[in-house]
């Protein structure tokens, strides 16, 4: 059996039938000739179908082990495609510590009617078997968490929907298929924001909604068309290159995360620290038995008030203040004004976002470089609140 990483390198190599180029021509052509009357050709109209970015979702359909993708035009288009397989009083059920831009987008399609939300602690088996015995038709996954990296047991939530005939989408970023394979624990859907580590280059912005079955892809191939929301061929081409290196990328991404974890758990000016891979992670044993990898995704909560972090965020020279994640830099934001700013103070608090949480995204820089960033930028917080004290 082929290893993960070797088919995504050979995503779309040798695809050039024409003339043999190794790496995939761009198809930039918006429309394509018929062969003749009511003859129309396999693609027609870039919207809906394209050569270039078809290579792109049958590799991650490949990857994912599923029956076909589709490629939008960005993460959170993904993420309307697959609600529009509901209807109007169909149920959806969502996590209450779900992205930000993810809440925003249920709570406010839910408030037009589209369908209703109901946002639950998806590890409380109480709220979740009530949810579901309600006429849940959705039940949405997003494991580990952003940006507390809770992680939910993908395979229990699964068979559970299956007993309420609902479909389980699950929210891949955070993991792509290297790390966690959501279809082998009975999930119908995989979602993937493509702007993150599967492009990795922080240069494109794209989305990817997998489907398990034939019927599922037809459906999501449907709505993406009548939708208008396919991403373009010249971002599926990027998007692809940026494929071929997931796994290498993602085991540097990896080792500087280790590092880092282990630098925080011994810093005074660090409270709690959010990491699947740490054995106090109230998630480490689920998701030591679903993924392969803990992942690179973490958060952590500086001691102090706002003018702490803002002292620590302006010191920082090799983590850029920015949102966004997954890219070969190092990122880091402030969740609750930043990537959750969507969610109302009284909802940030239900899913456990404090004023002084922060989250990185830790690159393939070297490490030591990144790790006496993060020593100058604590000791010039303390310097400022030490001064602020006296003053």
């Amino acid at each position: 059996m082929t290893q993960l990483t070797t088919t995504a390198v050979k995503a779309g190599i040798e695809a050039d039938k024409a003339f043999g180029a190794v790496t995939p021509p761009l198809y930039l052509s918006s429309n394509y000739t018929f062969e003749g009357f009511a003859q129309p050709r396999q693609y027609d109209y870039t919207r809906s179908g394209n050569p270039t970015r078809d290579l792109l979702a049958d590799a991650l359909a490949e990857l994912e082990g599923g029956a076909g993708g589709v490629i939008t035009s960005t993460g959170m288009s993904a993420i309307l495609l697959v609600t529009h397989l509901l209807k109007a009083g169909d149920t959806l059920i969502a996590p209450h510590d779900c992205y930000g831009g993810t809440y925003r987008l249920f709570k406010n399609l839910s408030d037009k009617g589209h369908f209703d939300i109901r946002f639950v602690d998806q590890n409380d088996p109480i709220a979740i078997q009530s949810a579901l015995s309600k006429g849940a038709k959705l039940l949405w996954v997003e494991t580990p968490s952003n940006p507390l990296l809770r992680v939910v047991d993908i395979q229990r939530l699964s068979e559970l929907a299956k007993q309420h005939d609902c479909l389980v989408a699950v929210d891949n970023t955070f993991l792509t298929p290297i790390y966690q394979k959501p279809f082998e624990l009975g999930a119908d859907i995989v979602v993937h924001s493509t702007t993150k580590y599967i492009n990795g280059h922080s240069d494109v912005v794209g989305g990817a909604a997998i489907a398990k079955t034939e019927e599922l892809h037809e459906q999501l191939c449907w709505w993406a068309n009548c939708l208008g929301i396919t991403a373009s061929p010249f971002d599926s081409l990027l998007t692809l290159r940026g494929l071929r290196t997931l796994g290498v990328r993602l085991q540097q991404h990896e080792a500087n995360t280790e590092t880092i974890i282990d630098f925080l758990s011994h810093h005074p000016q660090v409270d709690n620290i959010y990491h699947p891979s740490l054995s106090s992670h109230e998630g480490h044993a689920i998701a030591s038995k679903q993924q392969s990898g803990f992942g690179i995704m973490l958060s952590f909560e500086l001691k102090g008030d706002e003018e702490e972090i803002k002292a620590f965020l302006s010191a920082l020279k090799h983590f850029s203040l920015a949102e966004s994640l997954g890219g070969v830099e190092s990122l880091i934001c402030h969740p609750a004004t930043m990537t959750h700013a969507a969610m109302d103070k009284a909802a940030q608090i239900t899913a456990g976002i404090k004023p002084n949480l922060l989250r990185l995204s830790v690159g393939i820089e070297d490490s030591k470089d990144l790790i006496d960033d993060l020593k100058q930028a604590f000791l010039y917080a303390q310097q400022c609140q030490y001064q602020r004290k006296v003053s």
